[in-house]
């Protein structure tokens, strides 16, 4: 005996697999759920770019300082290879050692 015969009315019972509407349909379309999503989502959207103008402002200070970095040592190669290298005075004699 099954179980569904004892139940009144649970053959007529539909499933979201049978329904083909849609739960609003397009008259009842609501412009404040649209006007609520979009300010929430403009608002996520204006934090996500505050958040990627500090990290950009961050990365092109830090690439600043390796181009004045580059640029001083190629100074420094370029003075050291056009003169002679400088012997520097030690303050140290040297004498010999008998054993």
């Amino acid at each position: 005996m099954p179980i569904t015969s004892t139940i009144k009315g649970l053959q007529n019972i539909k499933s979201m697999q049978t329904v083909v509407k849609s739960g609003i349909p397009n008259k009842e379309d609501s412009e404040f759920i649209k006007l609520y999503i979009f300010e929430k989502e403009r608002t996520r959207l204006k934090s996500e770019e505050i958040r990627l103008l500090l990290r950009l402002e961050i990365i092109r200070d830090r690439l600043q300082e390796i181009q004045q970095f580059y640029d001083k040592k190629a100074v420094d190669m370029q003075n050291i290879g056009g003169e002679e290298p400088v012997k520097e005075k030690s303050d140290w004699k040297m004498m010999s050692m008998e054993y």
